[in-house]
């Protein structure tokens, strides 16, 4: 490890203990929740009671990009979805797409439409999943509900029982598609470089349709659901619209090549906090417009736009912060595909006052904005001729290099880089995850909502839910974005006394 690193690792374990010592009173939350992954939010309060700064700290690590080295890029797709057993399918499709550039092999059409319905399929229930049961319940139940009311079981409780089952029973059938490509829900295998490895019967198709007719209505009463539990009520849209959870940031997003949403490929378009388009590029073009920086207080790292350089945890034009997620994917198109994903698309920023939206919380709207956009995407693909097709795969004949796939995961943009020997043989494994990607406004998000939350140092657990609300609305998977440093994990532990002083302080640098 370099000396100005080191410099770098000290100087912010100063800064954190400042902080630890400069504050009269501690406040954590531990372990947060509704999420997928581990967290912790370390809230320090000053003299007056209130926020002096908060902390949104990731203390678990996986290894993902370690051990994918020596093995054949083949497997990529099925070593990449074991980071997470909420977001698979992402994992294997990009690892998939990554695949189609390292051999330099394009799938099929057949292929490619059976790859699009599936992920749209899997973006559907993965949406559904956040809105009814892991963000969900801050609107439906109540932000300041007591937690034992804030889950599913709340939300079933408010909507009613004939509506859990319907919300159940509807991602249950769209997993078992999934499952029927896939072999499989959690850990598909269904992507090979130059297409898939199954086709979809003719005699199946039917009951596709049927499901797809199905899912649509499903998707337009969840946006209706939305309307008459959020936008009915006059505080929470003001509180979707408040100081606390707003940042004015940059946002990127695949476009199609008329600016519109696509999930599964296209370019990636970066616009500023003005709207203004700053960038656009293939994904191969990453590492140009991508960067990443690490804090001592957190294993994940956080990514900044490399050409306006890292700046700190600061916002507007000059910072080289910028977010993905629905709300991004929204602000960075000029439209949606489909008509009723257009049309609520036109509500969304006619209501909130126009292009970009810089709302936190306004991400739940937007998600539920994308479930109508996939489910009217998987009708025009169940219904496309093509789709039972058996040409669903071309063989590859290039010797592998470099291959970077790109797709929109729920929680926004996924990037795998693999790079291999003249075997196949991976040789480096690069992962910019969507949590990654958002992981500085994240942290500026709690910070911002505790310090418009909490003051003069009344605290409640509502209080602090508010709090967590600040992160939920992206929908972080923290499993998936924490990635390991070369060398040994950098580590400061500080001993601190029942007063909060600092009496011992342990550091481990990395080599």
């Amino acid at each position: 490890m370099n000396a100005d690193l080191k410099e770098a690792w000290k100087e912010g374990s100063q800064r954190a203990n400042a902080a630890y010592m400069g504050a009269r009173r501690r406040v954590s939350v531990d372990p947060i929740t509704r999420l997928e992954g581990h967290g912790k939010i370390d809230i320090f309060l000053n003299e007056s009671g209130d926020v002096d700064r908060a902390y949104l700290q990731i203390p678990e690590l996986r290894g993902f990009e370690v051990f994918s080295l020596g093995r054949p890029a083949e497997e990529m797709p099925q070593i990449t979805s074991r980071i997470c057993g909420v977001c698979p399918t992402a994992h294997h499709m990009a690892a998939t797409k990554a695949l189609d550039d390292l051999y330099q092999v394009e799938p099929t059409s057949a292929g490619r439409k059976i790859r699009e319905l599936v992920y749209n399929v899997f973006m559907m229930e993965d949406h559904a999943l956040h809105v009814y049961i892991l963000g969900g319940p801050d609107f439906i139940v109540g932000p300041q509900a007591p937690a034992g009311q804030r889950n599913i079981v709340g939300v079933i409780g408010k909507v009613g029982v004939e509506v859990g089952k319907r919300v159940i029973g509807m991602r249950r059938r769209l997993r078992e598609l999934i499952a029927y490509f896939g072999g499989k829900v959690i850990h598909p295998v269904l992507g090979l470089p130059g297409g898939v490895s199954k086709a979809l019967n003719p005699a199946d198709l039917p009951r596709f349709k049927e499901l797809a007719k199905d899912n649509l209505e499903f998707a337009l009463f969840t946006l209706q659901v939305f309307r008459d539990i959020v936008l009915k009520n006059a505080e929470y849209v003001k509180l979707i619209t408040s100081e606390a959870y707003t940042h004015k940031t940059y946002y990127m997003g695949l476009v199609d090549g008329k600016n519109q949403v696509n999930f599964y490929d296209g370019q990636l378009r970066v616009v500023d906090c003005e709207g203004k388009e700053y960038a656009k590029f293939a994904g191969k073009r990453y590492r140009e417009f991508v960067a990443e920086h690490v804090e001592p207080w957190s294993y994940v790292k956080f990514c900044y736009l490399k050409p306006l350089g890292w700046h700190g945890f600061e916002e507007g034009p000059g910072s080289g912060i910028y977010a993905v997620a629905p709300l991004a994917r929204l602000n960075v198109t000029e439209g949606m595909p489909t008509p009723k994903a257009q049309e609520a698309y036109m509500e969304f920023f006619n209501t909130l006052g126009g292009k970009p939206v810089h709302h936190t919380l306004a991400n739940h709207w937007a998600r539920v904005i994308e479930m109508v956009f996939a489910a009217e995407r998987i009708v025009e693909l169940v219904n496309d001729p093509e789709i039972t097709s058996p040409d669903v795969r071309r063989l590859p004949t290039a010797r592998p290099s470099v291959g970077v796939g790109v797709v929109e995961a729920p929680r926004g943009t996924l990037i795998h880089h693999f790079e291999t020997d003249e075997r196949g043989i991976i040789t480096l494994a690069n992962l910019i995850v969507a949590t990654q990607n958002n992981a500085a406004r994240i942290a500026m998000s709690v910070d911002r909502a505790a310090k418009g939350l909490i003051k003069k140092g009344e605290v409640s657990e509502g209080l602090l839910n508010m709090v967590e609300m600040a992160f939920r609305a992206y929908d972080p998977c923290f499993g998936c974005a924490t990635h390991s440093l070369p060398g040994h994990l950098p580590l400061v532990a500080g001993i601190y006394d029942t007063q909060g002083n600092l009496v011992r302080e342990l550091l481990q640098l990395p080599c």
